[in-house]
């Protein structure tokens, strides 16, 4: 009964990230927002606190993404099984997306229509990068925790107003992170 139901689970993840993969235009962070509501919102197989740690591993991490992200969300809901029908429902729709368009590349490059559709995508992606902005930012409001709402902020900052690199940012808020736990973890052995 148990195996029926790993296999129901690795069924259901390769699916729902393939659905993801294939309906999704914008990049990672897009899909990153898709599977917080498929996996924490919907499924309940994540906490909000480990997506949101997902998606700083997998943004801090060479590659994509999207890629990244279904590697650690994968392994978490299912191991290495879990990655692998992760990782294998993100790529797959990019793949055969990207092969017709190579085939037909020549009709699409000069189509108007294309191109119009395309640039309307753009206000759609704005919109779902809003949402997943607005989702996480309150779910960091909420914890009321004064260092990570002073990192959001100040990263923010840092990279708006002083134009400091992502990269940068990220390294330093995991220093930070680092010496936060770090500091706990003293206070607890004490």
């Amino acid at each position: 009964m148990e195996k029926t139901n790993r296999c129901a689970r690795l069924l259901r993840l390769f699916g729902s990230m393939l659905v993801i993969s294939a309906c999704t235009f914008g990049g990672g962070f897009v899909i990153v927002s898709l599977m917080k509501k498929k996996f924490v919102d919907e499924y309940g197989w994540l906490s909000e606190a480990e997506m949101l740690d997902y998606t700083a591993l997998a943004q801090s991490c060479p590659g994509a993404i999207a890629v990244n992200a279904a590697i650690l969300v994968g392994w978490r809901v299912g191991g290495a099984a879990g990655m692998l029908a992760a990782v294998l429902g993100t790529l797959l729709p990019p793949l055969g997306i990207l092969t017709a368009i190579s085939m037909f590349y020549s009709a699409f490059a000069g189509n108007p229509h294309v191109a119009m559709l395309l640039s309307g995508m753009q206000a759609g992606v704005a919109a779902v990068l809003c949402d997943v902005v607005l989702s996480m930012g309150c779910g960091v409001l909420a914890q009321r925790s004064a260092v990570k709402t002073a990192v959001m902020l100040a990263a923010f900052v840092a990279v708006y107003v002083f134009d400091v690199s992502v990269a940068w940012v990220i390294v330093g808020a995991g220093l930070l992170g680092a010496a936060v736990q770090l500091l706990a973890r003293k206070e607890e052995d004490a």
